[in-house]
């Protein structure tokens, strides 16, 4: 698996159009908590399904698309963070230690 650099507003609005599930994992690089879920999460990724898009947003560059996420998807800010979303819509946030793939496989159909 890659991941793909959220570096844009037009990725958003692609993330929130996609038919399937996409994960967007908000990282800041400047937290060794953050590193830490981050290492644990890519320990893990190839578990998750293929066609699966996993999107990576360095907090520290794009603050801004951070604040357009929570709006969007209703969800309040959080470093590390990690969304799972569905045709759109958020159907999992975890943050800190609770970030994990076998969680968000839970909500994979």
């Amino acid at each position: 698996m890659k991941w793909i650099a959220l570096e844009s507003a037009d990725q958003i609005n692609e993330i929130k159009h996609h038919p399937g599930y996409s994960i967007i994992f908000k990282h800041s690089t400047r937290c060794s908590i953050s590193m830490m879920a981050k290492k644990r999460f890519e320990l893990e990724w190839d578990d998750l399904p293929e066609e699966i898009s996993l999107y990576f947003l360095d907090l520290i560059k794009y603050r801004d698309l951070s604040n357009q996420i929570a709006a969007d998807f209703h969800v309040h800010h959080e470093s590390p963070q990690m969304l799972l979303i569905k045709s759109g819509e958020c159907i999992l946030d975890q943050s800190h230690g609770g970030i994990s793939v076998d969680e968000a496989l839970t909500m994979v159909e």
